[in-house]
């Protein structure tokens, strides 16, 4: 038979009342009180149960993330982020993988609610089809955008300012005498793809490059390795190829040297997040390195600020980025930030 909290009582020679606040840290308990409760409750084999105590307290110090594939090399570096942040307040995290498909994101959401999470954190799969899940997400708990975002939503964001991170690859490259441009980056539906593919388009016109060769597919190498094939096929190839992340950099610096191009010297490339990927190609790769650290800080700040108070203003914070130099515009180079 299980022992209960009046088991418990009995030892101690106290109420059930009594017991149930010296368990749960009421401060209306005398210390002397509580030491004898707790004596009680070793002695008879009684297990506090915690789950229950959360749910009195309305407060289960978990928080739900839910990103779009955790195969991109920049979501683990952000869940590894958030996981520290949240260890300082002794919270856990519960990650779901989205499979970027709004499909999962939906059920991974609804899954992360019926447990009960204090709050959510996501990286949404679609700007425009993940809108009305997030919309139901928040009547139930605050929710928080990190990096991506969905369109029509009064949610607050955290991520990186890609207009200023295409700006400066723009110019970096436009300093090392390219001046017709590639983009290789996703659909318009993520908006990472979008934001940055509009970037660029002002970047370029403000450096006054020739207008850009843009090919749109998916934030994979595979994709990279198709858009170089494209690009060798037309026999007029670009100056840069600027990429939307450092996957398909990848991809893209693979593909080039298998049909005999030389990066640096015969076309420029750059990526975008640093993960660590950018520096185990062959040459390394210049790229945009993202703040992820600050953030995870600022998304579990602005959850926490929600949590508190839901009639808050909604606030979207855009990151400033830096440029990381490296062999893959310029021959020589050992990774200089700038």
């Amino acid at each position: 038979m299980a022992v209960t909290i009046h088991d418990v009582a009995r030892e101690a020679g106290v109420s059930v009342s009594t017991v149930s606040r010296a368990l749960s840290g009421a401060r209306r308990v005398g210390p002397e009180l509580v030491e004898r409760v707790h004596e009680a409750a070793r002695r008879v084999g009684y297990r506090h149960n915690a789950v229950a105590r959360a749910l009195r307290a309305q407060r289960t110090g978990v928080i739900g993330m839910v990103v779009p594939e955790i195969s991109n090399p920049f979501f683990p570096a952000i869940v590894e982020a958030v996981e520290r942040t949240l260890q300082e307040s002794d919270r856990e995290l519960m990650l779901c993988d989205s499979r970027r498909s709004p499909d999962v994101e939906r059920r991974r959401i609804q899954a992360l609610l019926g447990r009960q999470v204090d709050g959510l954190l996501i990286s949404p799969v679609d700007s425009q089809a993940s809108t009305k899940v997030l919309h139901e997400a928040m009547r139930h708990t605050a929710v928080v955008q990190m990096d991506r975002y969905a369109d029509q939503t009064r949610l607050d964001w955290v991520g990186v300012d890609d207009e200023s991170g295409m700006a400066l690859v723009v110019q970096h490259v436009r300093d090392h005498g390219a001046e017709r441009v590639a983009l290789v980056s996703a659909e318009r539906n993520s908006s990472s793809g979008r934001d940055r593919l509009d970037a660029l388009r002002r970047a370029t016109t403000t450096a006054g490059l020739a207008e850009s060769v843009e090919l749109l597919g998916e934030f994979s190498i595979d994709w990279g390795a198709a858009a170089a094939r494209e690009l060798v096929s037309r026999g007029d190839l670009p100056d840069a190829v600027v990429c939307g992340n450092d996957e398909i950099a990848v991809g893209v610096i693979r593909e080039l040297r298998r049909h005999g191009l030389a990066v640096p010297d015969d076309v420029l490339v750059t990526g975008f997040d640093d993960t660590p990927i950018a520096t185990y190609i062959e040459p390394a790769l210049t790229t945009i390195r993202q703040p992820r650290e600050a953030i995870a800080t600022e998304a579990v700040r602005l959850l926490d600020a929600r949590l508190a108070d839901t009639e808050l203003p909604v606030r979207k914070l855009a990151l400033q980025p830096e440029l990381v130099v490296r062999g893959s515009t310029q021959p020589g180079s050992e990774g200089s930030a700038s």
